[in-house]
C-alpha cells in the first residue's frame, strides 16, 4: 500500500507586478492568478480549501524566486 503524497502549491508574485500566481498539479487549470490587496493570503487560503482532504505543502517565493514562507496543512478527511 502507497502512502497519499502531499500536494505542493506555489505561490509565485507575477513578472507583470500585478499580484500572483497560485500554480500546482492538483488545480485543474493548473494556476490561478490573484490580483487583489491581499492576494497571498487569499491564494493561500484557496490551496488549503483545495487540499482540505490531502496533505499540502503551500510555498510562498519571492521575486527572486527564493522561498520566503512555507505552510504545511494536514488534510481533515482521512480513510481508516
Amino acid at each position: 500500500m502507497s502512502m497519499p503524497t502531499a500536494h505542493v502549491y506555489e505561490v509565485r508574485p507575477r513578472k507583470d507586478k500585478r499580484g500572483v500566481d497560485l500554480i500546482s498539479d492538483a488545480l485543474p487549470f493548473g494556476r490561478l492568478w490573484y490580483g487583489e490587496r491581499n492576494a497571498i493570503s487569499n491564494a493561500i487560503g484557496y490551496a488549503q480549501h483545495c487540499s482540505r482532504s490531502h496533505d499540502a505543502v503551500i510555498r510562498v517565493y519571492d521575486e527572486a524566486g527564493n522561498v520566503i514562507e512555507t505552510h504545511e496543512h494536514k488534510g481533515d478527511f482521512k480513510e481508516p
